[in-house]
């Protein structure tokens, strides 16, 4: 089988999450720097088999789209012309960043650690992941 990989995407930073081959378990991935998001999409695909990027989608709470979507966009069309065999489909990603937040707390990370705002866009990105799953 083929992985999932989800995409928390940001101006500075883009959290990636996957799932194993079985798509049974998600797992934060990497953080990377968003310039360089291509160059790692690429390199990962290169190596593994993905059959699904699926890319949160901000919200506000009237269901609206949130301002950030206006940088979604662009990232989403070079996605589908650089990846043209494997669809993206969105997920609805509010609260995520509280929830990775909250679940940092939870595992126990010292204040300080919990301020790694890369780890933050990571486990954001699982949690993308996880939400689809379980919708599965």
């Amino acid at each position: 089988m083929s992985r999932i990989l989800a995409i928390d995407y940001g101006l500075k930073r883009t959290g990636i999450a996957v799932t194993d081959e079985l798509q049974i378990i998600a797992s934060g991935l990497t953080t990377v720097f968003t310039k360089d998001i291509f160059t790692f999409l690429k390199d990962y695909t290169a190596k593994e088999n993905v059959e699904l990027f699926l890319v949160g989608e901000p919200k506000q709470m009237d269901n609206t789209a949130s301002e950030s979507e206006v940088l979604i966009i662009p990232f989403i069309n070079r996605l589908i012309k650089e990846f043209p065999n494997i669809p993206v489909k969105r997920v609805d990603e509010r609260f995520t960043s509280k929830m990775a937040f909250q679940t940092m707390i939870d595992s126990g990370l010292k204040k300080n650690q919990r301020k790694n705002k890369a780890l933050i866009d990571e486990i954001s990105a699982t949690l993308i992941l996880q939400s689809y799953l379980y919708s599965k």
